[in-house]
């Protein structure tokens, strides 16, 4: 199997962990050519420390023929003028969530790719992980019979003012898509969203002592606390509230199903506990049936350069990016309608990994 060549747009805190993982979790797939940020001594100080050949402007990367799949890690507010360049330069695109910040914008690079035959994948990719897989598992095989409902939610504080910003969308774009993107991998697609979209505060502080914003006032520029109810094609119900007005951060995932109830790991992550809990019995810890517990960020753009190679679907693909950002907008929709949102958008449920724990991970996809 031939390498193939990525170009990393983008190098701040998360490209560590990318940078780290394409490196040396899939040297056999992925070679990386080239980095670049809009602070030339980012882009060069990745280069140094991850031994990655070149750090360059964007429209080096973009010019480079070595370079097949761009890796897109800026800022959500600049998603779409990247992933557009990369796409326009015959780059096929991985991004990170959301794929865009308005369904237009989606949409419009979805057709684009589309188009010119080349492809578009997003995270997250943590679907992809030892804990989700393990769950997805459990309920194809019927450890809680049929799925009826499920309650997911993710609060978090103020200590960034990050989650604030129009510019991110909130704790609902930025945090939402782990969530969904979890519920849509277990249950499928979604039908139609009722949802409830609250600004509590006008102004918050930054009270984390370890911040070097601490005690600064900040303006809230969008909605904070947001509610919805998920009716999923085969009518499962679902709950997800996300908030960042707590006090710390607590998230949670639960299907209940006719048999038992399923509590997964933090969608957020690739492990953490998997419990069940049956009619008569107790609840259990269940042990991991497939790879991927550590924290494999990029297993979602290997699986995509696995598949191209192969000639098969990738799973973190923009089907499944675009359905999942029509729900989260779909929710913010509905609380200014006062009205549900009946999607415009579908998706397959993402194949799961064969199960196992291979040596070489590509074994297991």
């Amino acid at each position: 199997m031939r390498k193939v060549g990525v170009g990393v747009i983008g190098c701040g805190r998360i490209s560590d962990r990318y940078l780290d993982n394409l490196i040396n979790m899939f040297p056999f797939l992925i070679d990386v050519k080239a980095c670049a940020d809009i602070i030339p001594e980012n882009a060069e100080n990745k280069a140094r420390q991850y031994g990655v050949p070149k750090a360059c402007s964007v429209t080096e990367l973009l010019s480079d023929p070595e370079i097949e799949f761009v890796l897109n890690l800026t800022n959500p507010w600049a998603h779409y003028e990247v992933n557009m360049a990369a796409l326009e330069a015959g780059k096929h695109v991985y991004a990170e969530k959301p794929l865009a910040m308005t369904r237009e914008e989606a949409k419009h690079m979805i057709d684009y790719a589309g188009s010119k035959n080349l492809l578009i994948g997003c995270a997250p990719d943590t679907f992809l992980g030892a804990g989700l897989q393990t769950c997805r598992k459990l309920i194809d095989e019927g450890w809680i019979g049929r799925p009826i409902a499920a309650n997911a939610m993710i609060m978090m504080d103020v200590s960034s003012e990050r989650y604030h910003k129009a510019g991110v969308g909130g704790a609902l774009l930025d945090m939402g898509p782990y969530f969904v993107t979890a519920l849509v991998f277990l249950l499928g697609p979604v039908r139609r969203v009722m949802g409830s979209a609250q600004m509590p505060f006008a102004e918050k502080t930054i009270y984390n002592r370890n911040s070097p914003d601490y005690g600064r006032r900040f303006k809230v520029e969008v909605a904070t606390t947001v509610s919805g109810v998920l009716e999923f094609d085969n009518n499962v119900i679902a709950n997800f509230t996300a908030t960042c007005d707590g006090f710390r951060y607590w998230p949670r995932l639960e299907i209940m199903g006719t048999e038992g109830v399923l509590i997964a790991n933090d969608p957020n992550m690739f492990s953490g506990g998997v419990y069940v809990q049956r009619r008569g019995g107790e609840m259990k810890e269940m042990p991991y049936t497939h790879g991927y517990a550590e924290n494999s960020r990029g297993l979602g753009l290997a699986d995509m350069i696995y598949a191209v190679l192969n000639n098969r679907k990738h799973r973190a693909n923009d089907q499944l990016a675009y359905h999942v950002l029509d729900v989260l907008l779909g929710m913010r929709d509905s609380s200014e309608s006062g009205e549900y949102y009946v999607t415009e958008s579908d998706c397959d449920r993402p194949e799961p990994f064969v199960e196992g724990h291979a040596i070489n991970p590509m074994e297991i996809i």
